[in-house]
């Protein structure tokens, strides 16, 4: 309540925020007018005039009214476009390492450029962080051309580039990518044997577009480089002709009486958290079973330390079989198993499961098996992008996740006013009891749309429920496009035109994200085409684009006199963010737009987390088949179970970055005693350190530290010396000849030896050869023991 009060009194923290940011806005739009007289050259040499302030003192804080002022002018005269203030608000939190949470359409991509230019200035780098190559390439070629106009360089830092382009891409100011190619190229910086070979300078500042879908929703993969380990292909497929010797239980124990088991299995399955759990039964059978096959002998246990891998390979096989379905959690494309990205729907190729999961599908789908690998780097993207000096983000959804982006990476969201206010209305979930129920009803609203013009976006959890719905479509003659994981390369395209007038588009979640969906269709590609084409001459090139204008806004009219967008999504997902973006491709800038959510009991979130309580209420209204329940309650109670799922793949996310920061600070230790080898000129000092402990070791195995010569075994040590090491040292004929002799005499006698024996044989190749041959030795031994270490 005292809360409250205060919040109504001082504003919250997110109103005191932008009030004083409201402020800075204030003296931007003063310098507006004096910039508009500038020619272009003076307009771009306020880049170098800020970059001699910078060199003097001054800081970027100081530099930044006037230098977001200079890049909304260079916008106006390249882009066309004039930054708004709402936009302005956004840079300068970005600039202050803040996540800005701005609705589709806002103009996120050119908002980043404001501080992107300003922390540019510096020299030290910026990186631009996008969801997929698309996007980098396009923002990049799209942005270049303001960055380029004010003096500044821009790279694209893509896959499978040569290594000089790479490093060319992060010499520039400000680099795009996708995070997960920073992510490797920093591991791969850390297992190269030549400095000259790294491609990344320092981690300096970056900001992430998408961020809620970098950094959460791909925060419980880690980044993983491998090397094969030993082939089990064999004993995969051996394995998973024994799943189906095994019979799933079901019903749940009461732990006090054990009852509630409605049939006897062999294993249990929990699909919250995606685990297997055999029973004392399914031991039984499955060591019986593995017994017959010859796999392991008679009376043996799974857990007996020979038969652990088994356990571990039974356990990925009884997954793979049962919790990891065809067309939801992956494809198989040319004899491949490909990953499906739960929350885009896109194919993650060349990502594989870890722990033999991936191997265990492979075996389940009858494709070829690949050998499982061997750790040879990996980190989370929490560690890794917390390794920036500064880190700010965009999203049109964070604030729903606002407290694990300050938990994890204590970043503070600023939720933007909108330019103009929303239109859209979001009504009631639909819920049916049935699959087909749901379908029919989403189905006669489609078509009611198609019928009266106005587009329609429908949103799915799964490649399989966006084939399903295509199928039924199909049946209806609805036309249609499908935008999911296995049409990548057209996405954008695709969803560029969703807003065209009786357009019907079905997509995979947030498939195409990043692109707006203009009402009345995207023209700016059919004009760039006009405007390009040297068969024209002027005129013509006019006429064309009046005649494509016309109709743009003709249609434009259409469908904004129709409603809008209109978004019907066939299930909720496990996070309310991802729903709250499939509604926010509508309504953009303003726009009127509509959503419906039509789900049944039947869908995998409702029978886990509400369908109970919401079937207890059909039954109690005795609904009759194709009624739909539609009010508040049930929509609340929908939205308390995905609050417990996000509850709960928070703590999945935490748990992982526990992990991963034990190992974060052993990976810090390695990749600087690494970089400390890379950069140095001379190893002596390190090698000669290495050596002295390393003769120490050996020689007090056989002369104890402050012993007696009666303890001494001097003949055994020759013998090593002689043998290991190739050094002949007549250490007892010493001990013979003098009067006194103490341990530490033998330890000095046999480090000065190996000092005189090691200097032969720099000598006989050169100083600077022979470092480069420590360099390699010493990396090498360095990564196979950190190898094993992962492993």
């Amino acid at each position: 309540m005292a809360i409250n009060f205060l919040t109504k009194i001082f504003g919250s923290r997110n109103d005191r925020l932008l009030k004083k940011y409201r402020h800075t806005v204030g003296k931007i739009n003063a310098m507006e007018a004096d910039l508009e007289k500038l020619s272009d050259a003076d307009l771009r040499a306020k880049t170098e005039a800020f970059k001699d302030r910078l060199a003097k003192g001054e800081t970027l804080d100081a530099l930044l009214p006037e230098a977001f002022a200079v890049v909304r002018e260079g916008s106006k005269r390249v882009m066309k476009m004039r930054p708004f203030d709402v936009q302005l608000l956004g840079g300068m939190s970005l600039h202050n390492g803040k996540i800005s949470e701005m609705g589709t359409g806002e103009g996120k991509t050119l908002t980043a450029t404001l501080p992107v230019y300003l922390n540019a200035l510096t020299g030290k780098g910026v990186h631009v962080v996008t969801v997929n190559d698309y996007l980098a390439n396009r923002d990049a070629q799209w942005m270049g051309k303001l960055y380029n106009f004010l003096g500044l360089s821009v790279g694209i830092n893509l896959p499978n580039m040569p290594r000089e382009e790479k490093q060319a891409a992060y010499r520039s100011d400000i680099t795009y990518g996708t995070n997960n190619e920073y992510g490797f190229d920093y591991l791969r910086d850390n297992m190269v044997y030549e400095a000259a070979d790294r491609v990344q300078r320092g981690l300096n500042y970056a900001i992430v577009d998408e961020v809620d879908s970098i950094l959460i929703d791909e925060a419980r993969t880690p980044l993983i480089i491998s090397g094969q380990a030993e082939d089990q292909t064999d004993l995969y497929v051996a394995i998973n002709r024994i799943v189906p010797q095994l019979a799933q239980q079901e019903g749940e124990a009461d732990p006090h009486t054990g009852e509630g088991i409605t049939k006897v299995g062999d294993f249990t399955l929990d699909e919250k958290t995606r685990q297997v759990f055999l029973t004392e039964r399914g031991h039984e059978n499955a060591e019986r079973i593995l017994f017959e096959m010859g796999l392991i002998v008679e009376g043996a246990s799974l857990y007996d330390p020979a038969n652990i891998t088994l356990m571990h390979h039974l356990y990925a096989a009884l997954r793979a079989n049962h919790l990891y379905l065809r067309d939801q959690h992956y494809v198989v494309q040319a004899g491949e198993v490909v990953i499906v990205d739960e929350f885009t729907g896109r194919l993650m190729s060349g990502r594989r499961w870890s722990e033999g999961l991936h191997q265990a599908v492979e075996a389940k789908e009858g494709v070829a098996i690949q050998p499982e690998n061997q750790t040879m780097a990996s980190i989370t993207f929490q560690n890794y992008f917390r390794l920036y000096g500064k880190l700010a983000g965009m999203t049109g959804t964070a604030d729903t996740e606002a407290y694990e982006f300050q938990e994890i990476y204590g970043l503070e969201t600023v939720v933007m006013p909108p330019n103009r206010p929303s239109r859209r209305n979001d009504q009631l979930d639909r819920v049916y009891k049935t699959t087909k129920e749901k379908y029919d009803a989403a189905i006669a609203d489609i078509r009611e749309c198609f019928d009266r013009g106005q587009p329609v976006l429908v949103g799915t959890t799964s490649i399989e429920n966006s084939e399903l719905i295509a199928e039924l479509l199909d049946k209806e003659k609805l036309p249609h496009q499908v935008l999911n994981a296995k049409q990548h390369a057209r996405e954008a395209d695709i969803v560029a035109q969703a807003g065209r007038p009786k357009m019907i588009t079905i997509a995979t979640n947030m498939a195409g994200r990043g692109t707006d969906i203009v009402l009345g269709g995207n023209i700016s590609k059919i004009i760039e085409a006009i405007e390009t084409d040297a068969s024209l001459d002027a005129a013509q090139k006019q006429q064309q684009l009046d005649t494509v204008n016309a109709q743009w806004a003709k249609d434009h009219e259409q469908v904004t006199a129709l409603g809008g967008l209109r978004i019907i999504a066939t299930e909720r997902h496990e996070s309310r963010r991802i729903d709250n973006q499939l509604r926010g491709r509508s309504g953009r800038q303003g726009d009127p737009g509509s959503s419906r959510f039509y789900l049944s009991l039947d869908d995998a979130l409702m029978r886990i987390f509400a369908g109970e309580r919401v079937k207890a209420i059909m039954d109690k209204l005795k609904m009759p088949e194709g009624e739909a329940i539609e009010a508040g309650m049930v929509t609340r109670s929908i939205e308390s179970a995905q609050r417990k799922v996000e509850a709960r793949n928070f703590d999945m996310r935490k748990q992982l970055l526990e992990y991963d920061d034990v190992a974060n600070d052993q990976r810090k230790v390695i990749y600087q005693q690494r970089n400390e080898i890379l950069d140095a000129t001379d190893l002596s000092a390190q090698i000669q350190s290495l050596r002295e402990g390393c003769f120490e070791d050996v020689v007090r195995q056989y002369v104890p530290a402050e012993s007696v010569e009666e303890q001494w075994d001097l003949p055994a040590l020759e013998r090593v010396l002689s043998d290991e090491w190739q050094m002949t040292l007549p250490l007892q004929h010493q001990v013979n000849a003098a009067s006194a002799i103490t341990d530490h005499d033998i330890l000095d006698t046999v480090r000065s030896h190996a000092n005189t024996v090691f200097d032969e044989k720099v000598a006989l190749v050169g100083n600077e050869n022979f470092t480069q041959f420590e360099r390699m030795v010493l990396l090498q031994s360095i990564d196979s023991n950190w190898r094993d270490h992962l492993s």
